[in-house]
């Protein structure tokens, strides 16, 4: 575990504790780490064992151990040992995880009180769990509300596209519920496509490729759905013609206290994560965070998808994530300091007047943005964890690619192994 020196920012006993989870190894915990001490606040962690950047930071207090097999079991322990005022999670699946335990321990009686009990102030209601935990039931409410969605319906057969193809033109865009980082997202440019991928999403939590994400990926985190037999939930949407955009916000008891507006410079392919973004003023996006964080009263940090259309300005819901992203830690001053609004709620006392971080547009996720290779790197403001080198060098080099078994599989499937990028990415630090 790592230890907080005792004179640093958060450390004091009366600052309030916020318990971090992840069950990915994504950068955006470990940058949520350090913003949240920066403000005043004790961070602990539940996550991976082995290869976490977490392990890599100097800022968090206690490091507790995630079971891929027993996950509700590892959240319990953790929470009864911190006791934390605000569970933050920080991926989809620790979302579920925190869903579950609050069902189980509302069977617990008094013993699961405080549990339930902090979990619905850490996310908000928990009628609403069922709603943000897929996507086809929390797009129908934004369109309830006057917002702009895609057409989408729920696919219980490969044969419901029939039906769904006589009145809506290709390309489709099919999703399944319970992924993540554009992996369950396909674009069908044909309907006999369209049946493919369906099939595909549905066994994506099957046997091999839970066997595969467990020992190439390093992530057993996939084996416990594959053997509860979970089959995703598939959506098809209307494919809108334009560039995504996306916007995160901090929600308490269904009011935005803040958030930010972006639009994709740069991505991981189509359907793929953001990695450099350009900061933007988009009335209707945050309107659609108010909307469902007062219609669902949300708590916490989300982040919801949206399509420009080419040619104007009309945003289109697609989807939410009902977890941080890798926007959240940025400070961007008044109204845009999501952490800045959390630390204050937590503190009990009136939000500073902290300075943006950046008073350029352009921001370029560290180190996603130093895998792309685009042209906007150098004029983007270079999102690189300050004064925290030992997490600057385990970003560039992720923990589960460095198995000999990860560069063999890319190789034969094609993939990069991403050396020579991180060479390139090391030289612009130096």
């Amino acid at each position: 575990m790592n230890q907080v020196d005792s004179n640093s920012d958060g450390s004091g006993s009366g600052s309030p504790k916020v318990l971090l989870t992840a069950t990915n190894r994504w950068p955006s915990t470990a940058r949520l780490a350090i913003g949240l001490t920066k403000v005043g606040c004790r961070v602990y962690a539940v996550c991976p064992k082995q290869g976490h950047p977490l392990y890599s930071t100097s800022v968090v207090h206690e490091v507790f151990p995630y079971s891929s097999i027993h996950p509700l079991n590892s959240l319990q322990r953790a929470i009864e040992a911190v006791r934390p005022q605000i569970v933050i999670p920080s991926d989809d699946r620790g979302v579920q995880h925190l869903h579950e335990l609050h069902a189980r321990a509302g069977g617990l009686g008094p013993a699961g009180e405080e549990i339930t009990e902090l979990i619905k102030r850490s996310l908000g209601s928990p009628e609403s769990f069922p709603i943000v935990a897929g996507r086809c039931e929390l797009l129908e409410i934004a369109k309830q509300e006057g917002l702009r969605v895609p057409g989408t319906k729920l696919l219980k057969t490969a044969d419901d596209l029939k039906s769904w193809g006589a009145s809506i033109d290709l390309p489709w865009v099919l999703k399944g519920d319970g992924t993540f980082g554009g992996r369950g997202v396909r674009i069908a440019q044909t309907a006999k496509e369209a049946e493919t991928h369906f099939r595909d999403i549905q066994g994506l939590f099957g046997g091999m490729r839970a066997v595969k994400r467990a020992i190439v990926n390093r992530d057993p985190f996939w084996l416990r759905p594959w053997w509860n037999n979970v089959r995703p939930a598939v959506i098809v949407q209307s494919y809108i013609v334009g560039h995504p955009a996306n916007c995160t916000f901090l929600s308490w008891k269904g009011e935005v206290l803040a958030g930010i507006a972006v639009e994709v410079v740069s991505s991981d392919g189509m359907t793929g994560p953001a990695s450099i973004v350009r900061v933007v003023d988009n009335p209707e996006m945050m309107l659609a965070a108010e909307r469902i964080s007062r219609r669902l009263c949300l708590s916490g940090f989300f982040g919801l998808d949206f399509m420009i259309e080419d040619g104007g300005t009309a945003s289109y819901l697609i989807e939410m994530n009902p977890r941080c992203t890798p926007l959240s830690h940025l400070q961007l001053g008044k109204g845009r300091d999501l952490i800045g609004e959390l630390g204050s709620k937590l503190l009990g006392q009136p939000v500073g007047e902290t300075p943006p971080v950046t008073q350029n547009d352009l921001i370029a996720y560290y180190p996603q943005a130093w895998h792309c290779n685009s042209e906007f790197l150098d004029t983007s403001f270079q999102d690189i964890p300050q004064g925290e080198p030992k997490l600057v060098e385990e970003l560039m080099r992720p923990w589960p690619d460095r198995s000999l078994l990860y560069r063999i599989v890319s190789k034969l499937s094609g993939i990069p192994a991403g050396i020579a990028g991180r060479g390139m990415a090391l030289k612009k630090l130096q």
